[in-house]
């Protein structure tokens, strides 16, 4: 007998769980200096608390794909978000550092499996003509929740203190759980394909690597030319090329490349990790700007780049539903032009611009990804097969901590590379003015090579055609057609 399915109620319970969990991830990042004081940290070591998250986040984003074959909706809510919990418990009680990380570390485990799961549901429960919508509603949720974390940090940090940053999220994860308990259902099927522990082992080594790599590329005052670096780079590059070779010839892959087999798919996750890669470099080279040649404090800057930040989260439902209405290249194509126009203005930036110029253009930014972002993932989603959606979610996921990683790393070199540069032609004594000029010609050439990338999208988003889900039949069919939608 068919079980009906409430979707409004799942979608709510998805919203609640993930804002947390999602704003989890920003909300550390601006109480690292006061970390470093209380704990007695280097810079380095601190670091770990970021970089760590995201690097457990991209290695278990590929098992998510073989767990949510294994085990219900109910029980991988339920148990990713206890999971969740009580990693916040252990850092909210934390007597040294090594336990504060440990508790991050656990989160990360909850945090990382649970997009996943929400995703894949999302596409089970909803019909390909109303998922921008839905998708746009849910990424509401996941770009607002790390928009605010900063500033929020900030709030809590000045009046609380850094412990009450893991306290405060404590309740709210508790809500979460019981009620997802009471009213979360069973979305799709549980199929229990057979775990291939050498995918699982090179998927390990490959993302982890790779993420941890290029993290630490720029981070590192050397950047590539680390020799620890590359030869970690170089393993796990080796590791994910045996991984997907595996992946071609078993009979159960835990991830299934061949959904690059889809054009559609395949163009759309393209798009979406150059966006990502412009769009978590900026978040890191735009602070460092505001602070250096403009002289701005951390907190400052933090609210001069709010506005876009929110503006990003608050037009996500809306170009969902521009996505179902018009399709994905009336909204990807502009966008990649507008994308491409900021970073030449980006490209070009001195301190003789009035500083709402720069928030302008940094919310033009964040309007621009807006309306890339989700039409891009959502319309490559929509071109899989049912049996596909665990294995497409997982690797969009498990792209978007690499993307980051990488976009960083790339970013932050060639900044430093010029500013290195512009400082060796100069003689005479290294001023403050100098440096800063520096920085200013470092950013510019940041810039031109996410000019280059955007322009790239831009060119791919011109071979955007609108995806049509194969065999797509919604949980719970005997629902009214009203009932798809969240309005």
């Amino acid at each position: 007998m068919e079980t009906q399915l409430n979707r409004k109620i799942i979608l709510i319970t998805f919203m609640i769980g993930a804002f947390f969990a999602v704003l989890n991830e920003t909300l550390l990042n601006i109480a690292l200096t006061e970390l470093m004081v209380v704990f007695d940290l280097e810079a380095a070591t601190v670091q770990w608390m970021a970089t760590g998250f995201m690097l457990v986040m991209g290695v278990l984003m590929p098992i998510s794909a073989l767990l949510i074959q294994w085990f219900t909706t109910r029980q991988m809510f339920i148990g990713v978000m206890s999971v969740f919990l009580a990693g916040t418990i252990i850092a909210a009680s934390a007597i040294n550092f090594s336990m504060l990380l440990t508790g991050r570390m656990i989160q990360a485990v909850g945090t990382g499996l649970l997009i996943p799961v929400i995703m894949n549901a999302l596409l089970l429960l909803y019909p390909p003509e109303v998922r921008g919508r839905i998708m746009g509603t849910f990424g509401l949720v996941i770009m607002f929740a790390p928009a605010i974390g900063p500033t929020l940090s900030g709030v809590i940090v000045d009046f609380l203190g850094w412990r009450w940053l893991f306290i405060t999220v404590i309740p709210f994860a508790i809500f979460s759980i019981l009620f997802g308990i009471k009213y979360l259902q069973n979305v799709g099927e549980v199929t229990r394909p057979k775990a291939d522990v050498l995918s699982i082992v090179l998927s390990s080594i490959g993302i982890g690597g790779i993420v941890y790599g290029f993290s630490s590329a720029g981070e590192s005052g050397e950047g590539f030319s680390s020799v620890t670096i590359l030869s970690i780079l170089g393993i796990s590059f080796i590791s994910l090329l045996l991984f997907v070779v595996r992946q071609l010839k078993i009979d159960e892959p835990l991830l299934d490349v061949r959904v690059f087999t889809y054009k559609s798919y395949a163009r759309g996750i393209i798009i979406f990790v150059i966006v990502i890669m412009a769009m978590f470099a900026s978040e890191i080279v735009m602070p460092m700007y505001l602070q250096g040649p403009l002289g701005y404090s951390a907190k400052v800057a933090g609210l001069l780049l709010l506005p876009g930040a929110l503006l990003n989260g608050l037009m996500s439902p809306v170009m969902g539903t521009l996505f179902d209405k018009f399709g994905p290249r009336k909204l990807i194509i502009p966008g990649t032009v507008v994308l491409t126009g900021v970073m030449i203005f980006f490209s070009n930036l001195g301190p003789a611009i009035p500083i709402w110029i720069f928030i302008f253009s940094y919310m033009v930014l964040m309007l621009s990804v807006s309306a890339i972002l989700m039409p891009a993932q959502t319309n490559a989603l929509n071109e899989l097969p049912k049996h596909l959606y665990p294995h497409g979610t997982a690797i969009a996921n498990t792209l978007q901590p690499i993307g980051g990683a990488l976009g960083v790393s790339i970013f932050v070199s060639i900044m430093s590379q010029g500013q290195n540069n512009y400082l060796n032609e100069q003689s005479g004594a290294v001023t403050a003015k100098l440096m800063d000029q520096a920085m200013i010609i470092g950013v510019h050439h940041a810039y031109w090579f996410a000019l280059a990338l955007s322009i790239g999208a831009f060119i791919i988003a011109l071979y955007i055609r609108k995806a049509s889900a194969p065999d797509f039949e919604p949980e719970g069919t005997e629902h009214r057609k009203e009932d798809l939608s969240f309005s």
